[in-house]
């Protein structure tokens, strides 16, 4: 193996090493996390609020395609927000069989509230970061998570 090839392998292992901490301590943080605010939504009840905030009232098996899940999976997570009052069903104009999803006012206060609480973490995380290395930090991430999105696209 070349040195060129070796140093892209030893990268491409750090930036597997570091992902896989990311998720690891981002799920714990999120757990561990003392107020309330961080505990007010599961992270997948989080997932489907903000994207209903973002793209909009759409049916279950549009909303599953965007967040490459399971009908069956979004389904139940929709069921329960339902229950909780976060989101609402109404008819689907477009197929009268089927139904339009949309977050509640009650969901996306639940979703704000969550929201807030986590850029306040990562700005308490970050504080000692430059505003340069924060804006890099965070185009990077948009990069990855694009990347990831045409990666589950495409299978």
């Amino acid at each position: 193996m070349s040195d060129d090839a070796h140093a892209k392998e030893v990268t491409l292992g750090r930036i597997e090493t570091e992902v896989a901490l990311l998720m690891r301590l981002g799920e714990a943080t999120r757990r561990g996390t003392g107020t309330m605010e961080h505990r007010l939504l599961d992270r997948a009840a989080y997932v489907i609020l903000r994207h209903l905030d973002q793209a909009g009232p759409q049916n279950v098996s549009a909303l599953a395609a965007r967040l490459n899940l399971d009908g069956s999976t979004v389904t139940r997570q929709v069921s329960a927000l339902q229950r909780d009052g976060l989101i609402a069903r109404t008819p689907d104009p477009a197929d009268g069989r089927g139904t339009v999803i949309s977050a509640t006012a009650a969901g996306l206060q639940r979703m704000a509230a969550v929201r807030a609480a986590r850029t306040r973490l990562y700005g308490e995380m970050l504080a000692s970061w430059s505003e340069a290395d924060r804006d890099t930090l965070a185009e990077l991430l948009h990069r990855l998570n694009e990347a990831l999105d045409a990666r589950n696209r495409r299978r």
